[in-house]
C-alpha cells in the first residue's frame, strides 16, 4: 500500500509543470505588451512551476478600457437580471465540473493540502449561486409616499469598472467571493490576483471564456503590486478598488485610490484572539484552537494566534496542545492525509522562521512538530507554540501568518478583554466558556468585526465579513456587498400631485 501511494505522488509529481499564464483581456487570452513573464515556484520543491505574463500599466489600461467598453456600451449592466443570472449560475456549474483540477491547482500553488483546497472549490461554486439568489431576491429598493404628493423611491445600479485585488492565501475562493457580486450586480471586473498564485485564477478565465461571458466583462492583468496593482487603483476609469491582503498594503491603496474619489473595500491583517476560560468544554476547545491557528498552514487572516488560557486550565491546555502539535501530520500537500503543508514562497518561510526567533528572544519556550527530511526542499515550519507569551511581545502584537501560535495566561475576565484588544488589529475573536451571560459580556467588549462564541471559524453567507482598527474598512458578504460596495443608490422623486412651487420672479 505504502509503495503504491508513492508511486501516485511520484507520478503527480511529474506533471507539476503546468503552461504558462498569460493575461485575459477583452475575452481572449494574451501576452503582456512587453512580452515579459516572471517565474512561479512550487511551495514545495521550490523548483518552477510555470511562467506568467507580467502585466504593467498599459496592460492595465488596455483591460480596463474593454471593460468600460463593455459596460457602457455593452449589454451585460443592461440586461434582465434573470438573464444575467443565467451565466453567473452558468460559472458555478463549470467550477463543479473543473472541482478536482482547481483543487490540485490550488494545492500545487499554494502548499495548502488538497484535503483543504477541494472544501474551498465547492465554497467557490457555492459564492456564485449564492449571489444569484441575492441578486434576485434582496437587491431592491425602498419607496416612500410623503403627503399625498410624492412617491420617493430607491433603484441600484451597477458601478461601472470595478477593480479587485486579491490575496494569495485560499486564493480561488476568495476571488470568487469578490468577482460573483462585482459580475452578478452587473459591473464589469478587471482581477489583479497576487502574483504568488496565478493558476486558479487563470483557470477561473478560462471557466469564464467557456460560460461565454460577453467580451471585456471579466479581465484578468497578473502582474506585481507596485506596477499592475498600483495602475489599477489610479486609473480614472475604475470607479472601486476591492483589496485583501495585508494592512500596510491596504493604507497604501486607500491613498492612491483618493485622487479619483474611488470606493474602497480593505480586508486587512488580523491577530485574533481565542480566550478560553476555566469552565469551556476542554475539548472542543482545544480542538477549535488547533484547526482555528494550523488549519490553511495558518496563513489565514481569521487564524487565533494569540491563545488566552485562564490560569486554572492554563498547564492541562498547554499539555495538550505540545500533544496536537507532534501529532499534526506534516507532509506533501498531495497527499489526501497531510493536515500542515510548505508555505507560499521562500520569502514568507524566512519571515515566519524570523519571528520564532523574535519569540526566542523575547523570553518565549518554542515548542515544534516535526518536519519529515523528505520535505526539507519546501517552505515549511512546523507547527509551533510560543509558550509563556506576554501581550506586549512582538509575536503577540504582529501578525504572523504562518503556523505559530502565543500562548498567553490571564486571571480575570476584564484582564482579558483589556489584552485582547490591546493590538492595533481587530478582526476575529473567538470565547469558549459555558457561561453563556459571560461569553455574550465579552464578544461584546473585544473590538473586532467578527466573534464566535463556544464555535470555530464557520460561517454564514448572508452575514457581513470585515473588521475594524487595521483590519480593514467595510464590509463584504451577504447583502453588504451587492447594497453597499458593487452598487451605487438612486433616489428618485415622483409627484403625484400639484405640490405647491414658489413662483419666483412670477
Amino acid at each position: 500500500m505504502l509503495a503504491q501511494k508513492t508511486a501516485e505522488q511520484a507520478k503527480v509529481r511529474e506533471h507539476t509543470r503546468q503552461p504558462d499564464v498569460k493575461l485575459f483581456i477583452n475575452g481572449q487570452f494574451t501576452e503582456s505588451e512587453s512580452g515579459v513573464y516572471f517565474d512561479n515556484p512550487s511551495p514545495f520543491t521550490n523548483e518552477t512551476i510555470n511562467r506568467v505574463a507580467e502585466g504593467r500599466k498599459e496592460d492595465i489600461d488596455k483591460a480596463v478600457q474593454a471593460a468600460n467598453k463593455a459596460f457602457k456600451e455593452g449589454r451585460w449592466g443592461k440586461m434582465k437580471v434573470s438573464e444575467r443570472m443565467k451565466y453567473i449560475e452558468r460559472i458555478a456549474d463549470l467550477i463543479d465540473e473543473e472541482a478536482e483540477e482547481l483543487s490540485y491547482l490550488e494545492s500545487l500553488d499554494t502548499g495548502l493540502p488538497i484535503a483543504q483546497t477541494r472544501n474551498m472549490a465547492a465554497r467557490a461554486a457555492e459564492n456564485f449561486r449564492f449571489y444569484s439568489r441575492m441578486v434576485q431576491t434582496r437587491m431592491h429598493g425602498e419607496a416612500y409616499m410623503q403627503n399625498s404628493e410624492f412617491v420617493n423611491y430607491t433603484v441600484y445600479n451597477p458601478l461601472g469598472v470595478v477593480g479587485l485585488i486579491t490575496p494569495w492565501n485560499a486564493p480561488f475562493m476568495l476571488t470568487t467571493w469578490k468577482v460573483a457580486p462585482a459580475l452578478a450586480t452587473g459591473n464589469t471586473v478587471v482581477l489583479k490576483p497576487a502574483e504568488l498564485s496565478p493558476l486558479t485564477a487563470n483557470k477561473l478565465a478560462e471557466i469564464i471564456q467557456k460560460a461565454e461571458l460577453p467580451e471585456g466583462v471579466f479581465n484578468i492583468v497578473h502582474g506585481f503590486g507596485e506596477t499592475a496593482g498600483a495602475s489599477l487603483v489610479a486609473h480614472p476609469s475604475v470607479e472601486a478598488i476591492s483589496f485583501t491582503g495585508e494592512t500596510v498594503t491596504g493604507s497604501v491603496i486607500i491613498k492612491n485610490s483618493a485622487d479619483t474619489l474611488k470606493k474602497t473595500s480593505m480586508e486587512l491583517g488580523g491577530k485574533s484572539p481565542l480566550i478560553v476560560f476555566d469552565d469551556a468544554d476542554f475539548d472542543r476547545a482545544l480542538d477549535a484552537a488547533v484547526w482555528g491557528l494550523f488549519s490553511f498552514n495558518g496563513e489565514r487572516c481569521t487564524a487565533n494566534s494569540r491563545v488566552f488560557l485562564h490560569k486554572n486550565i492554563k498547564d492541562k491546555f498547554v499539555e495538550a496542545l505540545k500533544q496536537r502539535v507532534q501529532n499534526i501530520k506534516v507532509g506533501d500537500p498531495m497527499d489526501p492525509s497531510t493536515q500542515l503543508g510548505p508555505l507560499i514562497d521562500k520569502g514568507h518561510f524566512e519571515k515566519v522562521k524570523g519571528y520564532i526567533e523574535i519569540a526566542k528572544e523575547e523570553g518565549c519556550e518554542v515548542i515544534q512538530g516535526t518536519v519529515p527530511e523528505e520535505f526539507k526542499a519546501g517552505n515549511y515550519v512546523p507547527p509551533t507554540l510560543l509558550l509563556n507569551a506576554a501581550n506586549d511581545m512582538r509575536v503577540a502584537q504582529e501578525e504572523i501568518f504562518g503556523p505559530v501560535m502565543a500562548v498567553i495566561e490571564f486571571e480575570t475576565e476584564e484582564e482579558v478583554i483589556q489584552a485582547a484588544n490591546d493590538v492595533k488589529y481587530g478582526l476575529a475573536g473567538y470565547v469558549w466558556t459555558n457561561d453563556i451571560k459571560r461569553g455574550h459580556r465579552v464578544a461584546q467588549a473585544v473590538d473586532a468585526g467578527m466573534l464566535w462564541i463556544n464555535a470555530q471559524n464557520v460561517r454564514d453567507l448572508r452575514i457581513p465579513f470585515g473588521g475594524t482598527k487595521a483590519s480593514g474598512i467595510g464590509r463584504e458578504g451577504g447583502h453588504y456587498a451587492i447594497l453597499e460596495f458593487y452598487t451605487e443608490p438612486k433616489v428618485i422623486h415622483v409627484a403625484i400631485g400639484d405640490h405647491h412651487i414658489p413662483q419666483f420672479g412670477k
